[in-house]
């Protein structure tokens, strides 16, 4: 698994706690197998300069893609082409990709420049991509978090999820009259 993220400019006050939250969460990302990536518009030596950060022991944890052309920003849909040579209007988006080990994008996230992202949030994405692709059989619903309820599709028939769950289930009737299972969660 890898979180690709891009981030506007080094120095910059949002990315800098971004940069810094995700390195801190580094062995959070390991207890997953994923790799974090970054993405800069900037210039390798700003990088350099950059990645010093009292939060962090020892070595800066992921590396940080130096794209001071754009040509990759464009390509991954992180910056207008016609804005890519004006280093003023030409930054990144706040981009971020979870690729899954099969090379496939399975969610991307676009935040504005005034608004850092939620390391939490990008974490629990994870689970539940691992988890799903782990159970085919299960979706978390919103506001899911790990140990909490999951939901059976409902193509799972009642005998099928008494055999994949002999622990046992709950069932939850909609006012569409469409029964959706919940899994008490024991994964």
């Amino acid at each position: 698994w890898v979180v690709l993220f891009s981030h506007p400019a080094d120095f910059t006050p949002v990315c800098t706690t971004e940069l810094g939250r995700i390195a801190v969460h580094q062995p959070e990302f390991a207890k997953r197998n994923t790799k974090c990536l970054a993405h800069s518009v900037d210039a390798l030596n700003s990088h350099v300069d950059w990645s010093y950060c009292l939060d962090i022991p020892g070595d800066f944890p992921y590396p940080i893609i130096a794209d001071p052309t754009r040509d990759l920003a464009v390509s991954l849909g992180m910056l207008d082409e016609e804005q890519k040579k004006d280093p003023e209007v030409g930054k990144t988006i706040r981009a971020l990709f979870i690729i899954s080990p099969d090379h496939k994008v399975r969610l991307s996230m676009f935040y504005p420049m005034s608004t850092g992202r939620n390391v939490d949030e990008i974490l629990r994405t994870i689970d539940s991509l691992q988890l799903t692709d782990r159970l085919k059989v299960v979706a978390t619903p919103a506001n899911w978090t790990p140990g909490t309820k999951v939901m059976i599709l409902p193509t799972v028939t009642d005998e099928e999820a008494h055999k994949l769950f002999p622990k046992g289930f709950d069932k939850v009737s909609m006012p569409s009259g469409v029964n959706y299972i919940l899994f008490c969660n024991d994964l």
